[in-house]
């Protein structure tokens, strides 16, 4: 799977249905491109167009549960490849780890308010 759709799919699991030019717009390709990478997708039975409920002009790109599913063990292979490698450092790189955490997670609130503001 490239890069592009393991993000889309994940921009889908963290915000929900979107639009193709919503989708498209938060990863950085064009509305074309995104369209294909969709409808690739849907024919691997990771996502499903449905009718926005709001305006039934618009159709809505939504994960299924088989794309739920490949978001999850995606994510949990990330972690268990990072515990496997934390249980290789010394007891002072784990404590410096620990003791970054609140500044990674100010990081990632600051990206994440970021992308809001550009999504808007």
């Amino acid at each position: 799977m490239s890069l592009t759709s393991a993000a889309t799919l994940a921009t889908l699991d963290k915000t929900g249905p979107r639009r193709i030019t919503d989708l498209a717009v938060a990863e950085g390709v064009t509305q074309p491109a995104m369209t294909v990478l969709v409808r690739v997708m849907e024919e691997s039975g990771l996502v499903e167009r449905k009718g926005d409920p709001s305006d039934k002009r618009v159709t809505l790109v939504c994960l299924t549960e088989a794309g739920a599913s490949y978001v999850r063990t995606r994510r949990q292979a990330g972690v268990d490849a990072y515990a496997r490698l934390i249980d290789e450092l010394t007891g002072d790189e784990v404590e410096a780890l620990a003791a970054a955490v609140p500044a990674l997670l100010h990081l990632a609130e600051l990206e994440s308010h970021a992308r809001e503001g550009s999504d808007r």
